[in-house]
């Protein structure tokens, strides 16, 4: 066994997530094993079960994290002085700049599918887009229909999902975000 790593060199929970972030993508949650993130850490396992006990925990924790990030880009839209349809434009915007920003956290959060982990999809993606919900509504000043902001969800879903698939950064395909936010934003303002 390799001797202790030197404190400053200390495992952390953040290192654990971002390396359990790319397995997760790249492999399958199903395929990747508590060994295994600690292996490509360059650690015993035992000091990635000081963090989480099981990868389950793991995954959860990981989870949690990259909802409270997304929820916090929102919340942050309430401190811009702009205005409504500004906001409007920037949460939409936003959404497609953290999903090609966070290409791991986004297809985590919104496109990894495994049955073991369902129970654990539950309350944070929920909880975040009713916070998305709810801002599309206060940001449009008129009554929204929940069906038409869930299709202004699929809109941008499918923009990012596409765009990670292949690759792209946000700053690759940032005229072609605005461009995309611009047809949401008319097909809105129709009503």
């Amino acid at each position: 066994m390799a001797p202790r790593k030197a404190v400053a060199q200390e495992l952390s929970r953040e290192a654990i997530i971002d390396v359990a972030h790319q397995l997760f993508v790249d492999q399958g949650y199903q395929a990747v094993s508590m060994r295994m993130i600690a292996r490509e850490l360059g650690y015993s396992h035992g000091a990635i079960y000081y963090h989480f006990k099981n990868k389950a925990d793991l995954f959860y924790a990981m989870i949690d994290q990259d909802f409270a990030m997304i929820n916090k880009e929102l919340d942050s839209l309430e401190k811009l002085e702009l205005t409504q349809e500004e906001k409007l434009k920037e949460l939409l915007i936003g959404f497609i700049r953290f999903g090609l920003t966070y290409p791991n956290h986004y297809e985590v959060m919104f496109i990894m599918k495994d049955k073991e982990l369902q129970h654990y999809m539950t309350n944070a993606p929920e909880q975040s887009y009713q916070q998305f919900a709810q801002a599309v509504a206060t940001l449009t000043n008129k009554q929204i229909e929940i069906k038409k902001i869930w299709s202004v969800f699929l809109m941008l879903h499918g923009f990012v999902a596409h765009y990670c698939r292949i690759g792209h950064s946000f700053q690759e395909v940032e005229d072609l975000a605005a461009s995309h936010v611009d047809m949401i934003l008319a097909m809105i303002s129709n009503d």
